[in-house]
């Protein structure tokens, strides 16, 4: 999305905010889920393919975390301005259906 478009339509730079919560989402889905099929697993070999996997997600997460950090889209050890964050986009997503 360019810059001129994110702008018209009052979003600015919230885009990359929101693709980053997403990701995030998304690699917590998969930690959990990869958990999950984790005990479920049947043989050694599908154990370790799938403790890889859970590893690689684990990574994935600490990533995207620390980039959202970063950037200030993410404050996990501070509730207050976390809820700041949601509340802004929350106000964004708000007045864009208006």
């Amino acid at each position: 999305m360019n810059d001129l478009f994110k702008n018209m339509a009052g979003m600015g730079g919230l885009t990359d905010q929101v693709i980053a919560s997403d990701f995030l989402i998304s690699a917590k889905s998969g930690v959990k889920t990869t958990a999950f099929a984790l005990t479920e697993a049947a043989t050694p070999e599908l154990r370790s393919a799938l403790r890889e996997q859970l590893m690689a997600a684990i990574s994935t997460h600490e990533s995207i975390s620390r980039y959202m950090i970063e950037k200030g889209y993410y404050h996990p050890y501070n509730l207050d301005e976390q809820v700041k964050v949601d509340t802004a986009s929350a106000q964004t997503s708000q007045n864009l259906v208006n």
